[in-house]
């Protein structure tokens, strides 16, 4: 068993192997770049050594120095984690021949299966169904561009290396495919130092089905069950949940059969996952086979009950798997969420920033949360915005719903924007529950996922208005306590008014919009007149666990309020609201500008800019594509008119909201 073990990663990945190698007894060493020196997964980890600059090439990709912190520290072993080296053969091969244990699969699997092209190829020959498609070596645009028409639309373009949904575009009709073939070449190159693209038929509305495999160097194989991961975005997966719904035990023997007979066609050893696309009759095809530990792993391990980290420990130190198929078992059902600071109401764009505020779920036998951050650490724009994967156990799907859904509420994440919401509605949404999953299921159900966003409610309103005068009232007696005349009025929250009517006007700003909330004092509360003419008789207290108790009009309700400057975030039964407390004197000191200017949405890196001064553009047009967060996004002209000036070219850094182009709008 290794004695010290290196994490070659980051995040909740290195956080989560820690966690394993410190109840079996392994020193755990960390990694970490500039950005991360006061990362959670340096603190947890027994020592941790600086290796580079923010940028992943510079500090996490950099096996240089990789192999330097692993001679140095005397570790005697390194996981990979997944993303980053987790999947390079040449980083593999270079770790054992340090002397260190690789724990991940031989240089020979990797490579087999590294990539797609050449594992399409093995699978064909081990008799695992394929997807109809190119998988060869000829680049040439023109000629993918002719077997995408053979093949026939719509087609899908994938990366050749990687994964994660980096360098994959569906692409519907001939006239897209250049324009999307040259994006995935560029994210591909970006992603994984490989252009290579193969192309295959894009099979609509199939289920991503996904079997975990493990094998060992004495000739085991065993595959512990499936994973649905069908509910995705961008190719990414959003919810993960195992054992799949509606699968047939047949069906899952002959996927499981699938897989392991693709682990033995490569001599896989260590944890893999084989995945398969499965249509609506039934039939599955392979996709690709992850050589590591996928970030979905935690709902196998809770229907299992085994700990696959260390199952991979065991099996890098030759041992051989703790236990035969027969063995294995399910129990119960689990779904995982991804929670990302990114915002679904601005097409999921990543958001960075610090943590004011971050309330996780109490971890139980039925809640497990994953992660990487902490309160007051940072989102940088250098990595994958997930701030933690939340994981729920329970006997069944629907109990392990209805646990998901209100373990969900208990989210509360101030300082940057989170999918949490979404992630909530789908939780709810009735074919969700239902089971009636597929890889559309996101992109057909988007409105009601993603609902418009409307003004608050007058419950929400009345939170904040109550919030706002119990934090006065606090503010008021602790002045009186200091003060020389505690008893004098002025210090009276009361409403109090020398020859005047007891009531104050509250200003709330939500969208840019303006909110008043008249209050009127009485002895054992207070009313509130709303916005739209409704009158609310309250009362109000702080719980001894901080929430806000109020009874409003007779119905007594809790709400978690969070304060950020004059920023309110109001956390009730599964709705988020923010509103900000509206100083007119502050706001009197200036007025926002105006132009027609294209501004970066975030901070990235420019990789393209499609146009050039003077030309005329319409709205709507792409203009200039930026990498940030570890994707591509494509910034289009706002308006119609002339480019006026280009500001930045490729490979400039741009801040967030720094103006990329100015354009002469037409008249």
């Amino acid at each position: 068993m290794p004695r010290k073990l290196l994490i070659a990663n980051r995040g909740e990945i290195a956080c989560r192997v820690i966690k394993t190698a410190r109840r079996m007894g392994i020193a755990t060493v960390a990694v970490y770049s500039d950005a991360d020196a006061h990362a959670l997964h340096v603190r947890m980890a027994d020592e941790a050594w600086h290796i580079g600059g923010p940028a992943p090439r510079d500090s996490y990709l950099r096996q240089d120095r990789l192999l330097e912190v692993i001679a140095q520290s005397g570790a005697d072993a390194v996981h990979p984690g997944y993303g980053f080296l987790s999947e390079n053969a040449g980083f593999a091969e270079a770790v054992t021949k340090a002397g260190a244990v690789f724990v991940g699969p031989p240089t020979a699997a990797i490579l087999a299966m590294g990539s797609k092209s050449e594992a399409k190829k093995i699978m064909e020959k081990a008799g695992v169904p394929l997807v109809p498609g190119y998988h060869g070596r000829d680049q040439d645009p023109d000629f993918l561009a002719r077997q995408a028409d053979q093949i026939g639309y719509p087609v899908l373009i994938k990366a050749s290396s990687g994964g994660g949904g980096k360098g994959m575009r569906a692409v519907e009709n001939p006239a897209d495919f250049s324009d999307a073939l040259t994006s995935c070449q560029r994210e591909a190159a970006s992603s994984f130092g490989d252009d290579h693209c193969l192309i295959e038929k894009l099979i609509t509305h199939p289920r991503h089905v996904e079997i975990q495999v493990f094998a060992d160097s004495h000739g085991n194989a065993v595959y512990l069950f499936e994973r649905d991961c069908s509910l995705q975005r961008r190719h990414q997966k959003v919810i993960e949940e195992a054992p799949a719904p509606h699968i047939s035990a047949d069906l899952r023997a002959r996927m499981g059969k699938a897989a392991v007979d693709a682990a033995k066609a490569i001599g896989y050893q260590g944890a893999g996952t084989v995945e398969f696309l499965l249509d609506a009759s039934g039939a599955f095809y392979f996709m690709e086979m992850n050589t590591r530990l996928q970030v979905e792993h935690p709902v196998t391990e809770m229907i299992t009950g085994e700990d696959l980290v260390e199952w991979q420990l065991r099996v890098a130190d030759g041992e051989a798997l703790p236990k035969t198929q027969d063995q294995l078992t399910i129990n119960g059902h689990a779904f995982e969420v991804r929670i990302y600071a990114e915002d679904p109401h601005h097409d999921f764009l990543p958001a960075t920033g610090k943590l004011t505020h971050m309330h996780m779920p109490a971890e139980t036998a039925h809640i497990r949360v994953d992660t990487g951050v902490y309160e007051g650490g940072e989102v940088s724009i250098h990595y994958d915005p997930m701030i933690a994967k939340l994981i729920v156990h329970d006997q069944d799907r629907n109990s392990a719903l209805r646990r998901l859904s209100s373990a969900l509420e208990d989210v509360r994440i101030v300082g940057v924007t989170t999918n949490t919401g979404f992630l909530t509605n789908i939780a709810r949404h009735p074919a969700f529950m239902r089971g009636e999953v597929e890889t559309g299921f996101i992109p057909t159900w988007l409105s009601d996922l993603i609902p418009a966003i409307t003004p608050p409610d007058n419950e929400a309103l009345a939170f904040a208005a109550l919030d706002i005068l119990l934090h006065r009232d606090a503010e008021a007696l602790a002045h009186a306590t200091q003060s020389s005349d505690p008893w004098s009025p002025w210090h009276f929250t009361s409403g109090w008014r020398l020859n005047d009517d007891n009531h104050h006007t509250l200003i709330l700003r939500h969208g840019g919009a303006e909110i008043s909330v008249r209050v009127h004092y009485r002895p054992d509360g207070y009313i509130l007149d709303m916005p739209d003419g409704m009158s609310i008789t309250v009362q109000a207290h702080i719980t001894t666990d901080g929430k806000l108790a109020a009874t409003l009009d007779g119905v007594r309700k809790q709400a978690n309020i969070l304060r950020d400057g004059n920023r309110l975030t109001i956390f009730r039964g599964g709705k988020t609201d923010i509103l900000e407390i509206f100083d007119p004197v502050a706001a009197a000191g200036g007025a926002e500008g105006t132009g027609s200017g294209l501004t970066a949405p975030m901070p990235g890196k420019i990789i393209a800019v499609l146009t050039t001064a003077g030309q005329t553009v319409k709205a709507g047009d792409k203009l200039v594509v930026m990498e940030a967060m570890k994707m591509e996004h494509t910034i289009s002209a706002p308006v119609s008119g002339i480019i006026a000036e280009i500001f930045y070219q490729v490979g400039d850094q741009v801040d967030d909201g720094a103006e990329l182009i100015a354009i002469t709008e037409a008249s």
